[in-house]
């Protein structure tokens, strides 16, 4: 997700993100911490020249102006600088939004009006469905630009979930979101808990496993420190584990009907209620802060996320914390794309951009600087023998790249986002008001509706 990657964020209005959305010095692909809110009057500074081509000035030279919910670390990893080295006259701007599901509401009313947008525009994988089904005249086909000659490069569903009905390329991969399970060692030490990758991968091979073990944590808890940071994190990983959660393959409504929805939704409110939680609002400044106090012990993390941790938790985390398969089987959380609108002024220098920052060469590095796991089937191949000595030198590499190829490829509909917010902001009810799980989950169904319309 990105961070805002990712991709919803769970326990919030959002990361990934997203794809993250709230990213720190480290970028992440979900969900993604940014800082600077997009105007429109920034990105409507650019004219245009004799031939039509849009320029920034005398000489030629163009400014490329990138839009995202928050940072999907190209500036952090200095690619942005090396793509202006290798261009000269070209010069990228990025602007972004904290909280995904305020960038695509600012988006949504921006693509409506045909002004102020960037050049390059983010998409969290949750939103992608919407931009292929319902707003495909708002981007540019990518195909025009040479963009059909990639296909080979991305991983199968990575590519098809970009491309329209009548084979149109919406947007470029970033990366993919495959789920594991980061931890402390150190807290782990304190309540007596076993710290090996292997064995507490057997002891959690369940989520039933999982929640058992944390009730012993609870019990020998050293501190004020706690199991997980948040229900919404333990239900949006849950369901990223499902091929089909919101919609079927035929694009019909089957949430309420799904079992392992609710078996997500089932799980989570028992750890709410065993009293397993933090309460923390992903993104929040409290969770930010979270991460260097040791307030939890465990947080399903997909590879986005490891980058936003080493960030929050600085050095001081460095050695503490490890990453262990996670329980239940593999999974995807997040992910993004980068798209050009049709109102860009700077259409083919975009894809220019975007066919370069989701190279495989760039994902690679990305992935070994931030931690963003690459959608790109020649980057996967690069990264597979990686360790991350942060992370008490773990196999990432292996671990997220299992996961990736055990991930089931998800339906994605429309509304994916929107739904996903209801039902995290329902148990958030659960787990802060004691509200109970069938009042919750009628609360959710109502802000399902109402969103919906």
């Amino acid at each position: 997700m990105p961070i805002a990657r990712a991709a919803g964020s769970a326990g919030s209005s959002t990361g990934t993100a997203a794809r993250p959305t709230a990213r720190s010095t480290v970028g992440t692909a979900a969900v993604r911490l940014g800082a600077v809110v997009l105007t429109g009057a920034l990105l409507a500074a650019c004219g245009a020249s004799s031939d039509g081509a849009a320029t920034d000035g005398a000489g030629g030279e163009v400014t490329i102006t990138v839009d995202l919910f928050g940072s999907f670390g190209y500036k952090e990893a200095g690619l942005y600088a090396e793509y202006e080295k290798l261009h000269p006259g070209v010069t990228i701007k990025q602007t972004d939004t904290e909280d995904e599901a305020d960038y695509w509401k600012s988006l949504q009313t921006r693509l409506a009006g045909g002004g102020g947008l960037a050049d390059v525009q983010g998409v969290e994988v949750g939103r992608i469905a919407s931009v292929v089904q319902q707003q495909s005249d708002k981007f540019e086909d990518l195909k025009k630009y040479g963009a059909d000659g990639l296909k080979a490069q991305f991983a199968e569903a990575k590519w098809a979930a970009a491309t329209g009905k009548n084979g149109e390329v919406l947007g470029l991969g970033t990366d993919v979101g495959p789920e594991a399970m980061c931890y402390r060692t150190d807290l782990f030490k304190k309540a007596g808990l076993p710290t090996d990758r292997e064995e507490l991968a057997k002891r959690w091979a369940t989520w039933d496993g999982y929640l058992a073990l944390g009730k012993q944590y609870k019990a020998k808890t050293p501190g004020k420190s706690t199991w997980l940071d948040s229900v919404g994190s333990l239900y949006s990983i849950m369901i990223g584990q499902e091929k089909e959660r919101y919609y079927d393959a035929s694009g019909k409504l089957i949430w309420e009907q799904n079992p392992a929805l609710r078996a997500a939704w089932d799980h989570s409110v028992r750890a709410a209620e065993d009293g397993l939680s933090a309460e923390l609002d992903q993104w929040s400044p409290q969770w930010n802060q979270a991460f260097a106090a040791g307030s939890f012990a465990t947080m399903p993390c997909p590879a986005w996320m490891l980058g936003y941790i080493k960030g929050q938790a600085g050095e001081g985390g460095k050695g503490k914390w490890d990453i262990a398969t996670l329980p239940g089987g593999a999974g995807n959380w997040g992910g993004s794309y980068l798209a050009v609108p049709k109102a860009a002024q700077h259409k083919k220098e975009a894809y220019e951009l975007i066919k370069w920052l989701t190279a495989p060469e760039q994902q690679t590095r990305l992935f070994e600087k931030q931690g963003n796991f690459p959608s790109s089937t020649g980057a996967i191949e690069k990264v597979a023998a990686a360790k991350d000595p942060y992370f008490s030198n773990a196999p990432i590499g292996k671990i997220f790249g299992d996961a990736a190829k055990g991930a089931p490829v998800q339906v994605l509909g429309v509304h994916d986002q929107n739904i996903s917010q209801q039902i995290t902001n329902a148990l958030s009810e659960v787990e802060r008001k004691g509200v109970s799980s069938e009042k919750a989950w009628e609360n959710a169904r109502k802000g399902v509706a109402n969103t919906l319309g």
